[in-house]
């Protein structure tokens, strides 16, 4: 899925297989031919019988061959999609150089026999062809610093990547923070957090419901934003959406931006950055300290007897003592105390005039 929602168009399968049962007919008729002409006494009818069979038999081996092919080719494709700009530019990197490390260790390979010195030298190149792609893929960042490049610099334009879960979709703040600019660069979201969002969309429950498309809405509202571009990782299996997060996450060098506490913890614990949306929305609230002056409507009772709670515009929540009897009024208070919680900022205040007993 790119940023304006559609799929990436496959390759043809049915060219791509009809293309290579091409190149196997002709090469089979050519066969057949070279067989007919060079084996007996050639006559028009033997060399027809051989062109005719050699042809027949590369359709049908072509056909097999062409699709799996096809397949190959098709896999191949949406592996790639999986895999970041910059991972593909370090693997072909680490791939150019086996092969070079290849050539020089095969040289003296040719003394041998050749089908022996063929044999092993086709061994070699494909093992440290292939082993040269693996490393360069896992040692981007080294490679990458030998050219004073950062990898993100050179794969993600102008922004960075992010693995967004279900929670911060119905969350909602995400879709904001990409509207104003602070969230840039490559999102990526799972299919499988996607199926998720709709088993809750489909609930029977009314609030689970409103949840579930409101996190489907979210996901639309980021694939309109200027500042991301959104693209769907395809996962068969998954067991455990987190546990695949947090593995997408960690394969992708990319930060995960979720309000589930418990999932925050363990995605930390294993080095995974984790943007903290309450303290984004803590750090733009309005300063305040003890001694200053606030107002604003009271709206319910508190905890505690004779408390009343209400909230400044920037939503932080003030608990003011003895104006349970001020519920539904402005007021204008005095604060004395300020806490930050896990859940944001909270505010105890006393009513203007009061002396706090």
């Amino acid at each position: 899925m790119n940023g304006s929602g559609e799929e990436p168009r496959a390759i043809p399968r049915g060219r791509l297989v009809e293309f290579v049962r091409l190149i196997f007919v002709l090469l089979f008729a050519a066969g057949g031919y070279t067989v007919a002409t060079q084996v007996g006494s050639p006559t028009t009818t033997r060399t027809l019988l051989g062109v005719i069979l050699g042809s027949g038999t590369g359709f049908v081996l072509g056909g097999v061959l062409g699709r799996q092919t096809a397949s190959a080719v098709n896999e191949m494709e949406r592996e790639f999609r999986r895999v970041p700009a910059p991972e593909l530019v370090a693997g072909t990197m680490g791939l150019i150089i086996g092969l070079g490390v290849a050539a020089l260790a095969s040289v003296p390979m040719f003394r041998l026999p050749p089908l022996a010195a063929w044999t092993t030298v086709a061994f070699v190149y494909v093992t440290l062809g292939y082993l040269g792609y693996r490393v360069g893929r896992s040692r981007q960042a080294e490679l990458f610093g030998l050219i004073g490049l950062k990898p993100r610099a050179a794969g993600a334009a102008g922004g960075e990547i992010a693995v967004v879960d279900t929670s911060a979709l119905i969350d909602g703040r995400v879709v904001d923070l990409a509207k104003t600019g602070f969230l840039t660069g490559d999102v990526l979201i799972h299919d499988a957090v996607l199926q998720e969002l709709q088993r809750i969309a489909d609930s029977s429950d009314p609030k689970r419901r409103g949840r579930g498309r409101r996190g489907l809405d979210a996901v639309a509202d980021l694939q309109k934003a200027p500042t991301v571009q959104v693209h769907l990782v395809e996962e068969a299996g998954v067991a455990d959406v987190d546990a695949a997060l947090i593995r997408l996450a960690r394969e992708r060098g990319a930060s995960l931006i979720t309000t589930d506490h418990n999932l925050s913890k363990v995605a930390e614990a294993l080095s995974v950055a984790v943007p903290r949306l309450n303290d984004l929305a803590a750090a733009f609230r309005l300063p305040v300290g003890p001694g200053d002056e606030l107002t604003f409507a009271l709206v319910k009772e508190g905890r505690e007897h004779g408390q009343a709670v209400g909230y400044l515009e920037d939503g932080t929540m003030v608990v003011v003592e003895g104006g349970s009897d001020r519920i539904g009024s402005e007021v204008t208070v005095v604060a004395r105390n300020v806490i930050q919680t896990t859940t944001g900022r909270m505010v105890f205040a006393q009513l203007q005039g009061s002396n706090g007993s």
